[in-house]
């Protein structure tokens, strides 16, 4: 119990931190491309201009020359993808890929954006950290006042659950704690359901400090 209470007395002297860093980052995401984005791109495709070549036999060019020359690109994403594998011959995860990254280079989709119009933000690191302590006060109201101070969250998941499922500012968390063999924990975050893209970057700010103190303790 002292060695929990220590733990926690810990966290709660690092966790301004995390939310002063978001508070400093709530800004619109600076544009990250240096000038280096092909001409007509709204934005990047996750994967590289070779890697679509080598699983789809087209590149990104080609593509966006191809799905913008079909008259059923406004029906949305789940027609393009089917468009892209029933009469190309690409399977279910490379017409997604092809689907997805037609859609960021046209401005359909931006980094990070879900289907559902919403973002997403994962961030991980392996820690030195006592995973039953910091799991203890993920599901405990008093414990995540600690964990999160001045942002207001509730839990989400059952206290059996595998991963500890919580809303924190806008949106929902899930966090994923895995014992390594050498004693380290891997923590994973998937911020879920960020309603603008303005939003990725100050939490993806927040979730690398929050990391990082949690480490620390």
């Amino acid at each position: 119990m002292e060695r929990e209470a220590a733990f926690e007395q810990r966290i709660g002297e690092r966790m301004a931190a995390p939310v002063q860093r978001y508070a400093e980052t709530r800004r619109p995401a600076p544009d990250r491309t240096n000038g280096t984005r092909p001409s007509g791109w709204v934005a990047e495709p996750e994967l590289s201009d070779d890697a679509v070549r080598a699983g789809t036999g087209r590149g990104w060019d080609e593509w966006r020359q191809l799905l913008d020359a079909w008259s059923g690109t406004e029906a949305g994403h789940t027609a393009i993808a089917t468009y892209v594998r029933e009469h190309h011959g690409v399977d279910g995860w490379w017409a997604q890929t092809v689907t997805v990254g037609y859609e960021r280079i046209t401005g359909r989709r931006l980094p990070y954006q879900q289907p559902d119009g919403t973002f997403t933000i994962n961030r991980s690191r392996t820690l030195h950290t006592d995973p039953d302590a910091l799991r203890r006060m993920l599901l405990d109201g008093v414990g995540r006042s600690q964990l999160f101070p001045g942002l207001d969250t509730e839990l989400r998941s059952r206290a059996t659950s595998k991963n500890v499922r919580v809303t924190v500012g806008p949106g929902t968390a899930e966090i994923s704690l895995a014992t390594r063999d050498d004693g380290r924990v891997k923590v994973t975050v998937q911020h879920h359901r960020l309603p603008t893209h303005d939003e990725v970057e100050p939490w993806r700010a927040f979730w690398g400090a929050w990391l990082e103190a949690v480490d620390d303790a």
